[in-house]
């Protein structure tokens, strides 16, 4: 599948969005209620429009070069209930009920193996 280029999402929003050289913004997936970080993934325009329209997390895969809507093989989804833009437009959060382990390794989070700095 290729990609998007011209976009359904909301002009106002897409004129907020500070994109990479690729094209796409940072999204941070959290857990609804813990605030638990989940993992990290990558969305252009489309991918966000479709999560906004559909509550259902979509991300552009950089490895596949291909949309992605996270549980539609693997039955780990995420339901979305809220997205949130950063201050510069460069990063986004969503937050979401996830089903199942969020990581491919199978594990709940991706940050839950190297724990560089434990806590004091």
């Amino acid at each position: 599948m290729t990609r998007v280029l011209d976009s359904a999402l909301d002009p106002a929003i897409a004129a907020r969005l500070k994109r990479d050289a690729d094209g796409l913004v940072c999204a941070v997936a959290q857990q609804r209620g813990t605030g638990e970080v989940l993992m990290v993934a990558w969305m252009d325009d489309e991918a966000l429009h479709r999560t906004l329209t559909t509550r259902r997390a979509t991300y552009w895969s950089r490895s596949r070069e291909e949309y992605w809507v996270k549980g539609e093989s693997s039955g780990h989804a995420q339901a979305v209930h809220e997205v949130r833009l950063d201050c510069d437009g460069d990063a986004l959060v969503v937050v979401v009920d996830q089903t199942g382990p969020a990581c491919h390794t199978g594990t709940r989070t991706c940050f839950d193996t190297d724990v560089l700095l434990p806590p004091a």
